[in-house]
C-alpha cells in the first residue's frame, strides 16, 4: 500500500525522472536514505516499471496520440488505477463521472506499439469497456 511520501515520490519523478534524490528528499521532507529506499521498494515491488522520458514535441512529432475511455467494474477503480498508471505510453491519468470512469492520454511511437498498450489496458482486472479515439493536430499553440 502507498503511503503520501511513496505517492509523492512517484508525482515528482513523473514529473521529471531525473531530479536527483538530495532534490527529491527536499521536496518530499524526508532523508536522501528514506527516498532512495522508498524508489528501490517501488521498483521492487513493481510499483514503478520504467523510468521514462519526454522528448520535444518537435522530435516525437510523428509519434501516434490518442484518449482511451475507460470503464472499471464496482471497487475495482484503485486497482485499475495503479496498473494503467504504470505505463509508459500513459501520458495522463484522469477520473470523471458519468458513462466512463477513466480518461487516458496515451502516446506511442508507431500504432502497433498503440495497439499492443491498448490490450494491455483491455486486459487489466476489473476493465469492462473502453472506447479510444486517435488525435492528428494539436489546435492549440
Amino acid at each position: 500500500m502507498l503511503d503520501d511520501v511513496d505517492r509523492r515520490v512517484i508525482s515528482l519523478l513523473r514529473a521529471d525522472s531525473r531530479t536527483p534524490i538530495a532534490e527529491l528528499a527536499r521536496q518530499v521532507g524526508v532523508n536522501r536514505s528514506t527516498v532512495t529506499g522508498r524508489i528501490e521498494k517501488l521498483v521492487a515491488e513493481g510499483v514503478i516499471e520504467a523510468f521514462t522520458i519526454r522528448l520535444a514535441n518537435d522530435v516525437d512529432r510523428d509519434a501516434i496520440r490518442g484518449v482511451a475511455m475507460v470503464s472499471i467494474a464496482p471497487n475495482r477503480g484503485r486497482d485499475a488505477v495503479r496498473a494503467i498508471r504504470g505505463y509508459p505510453e500513459v501520458e495522463q491519468l484522469h477520473s470523471t463521472i458519468g458513462e466512463w470512469d477513466l480518461v487516458v492520454h496515451l502516446r506511442a511511437i508507431s500504432l502497433s506499439e498503440f495497439d499492443t498498450v491498448l490490450e494491455r489496458i483491455r486486459a487489466v482486472p476489473g476493465v469492462v469497456d473502453t472506447r479510444t479515439s486517435l488525435l492528428f493536430n494539436s489546435l492549440t499553440g
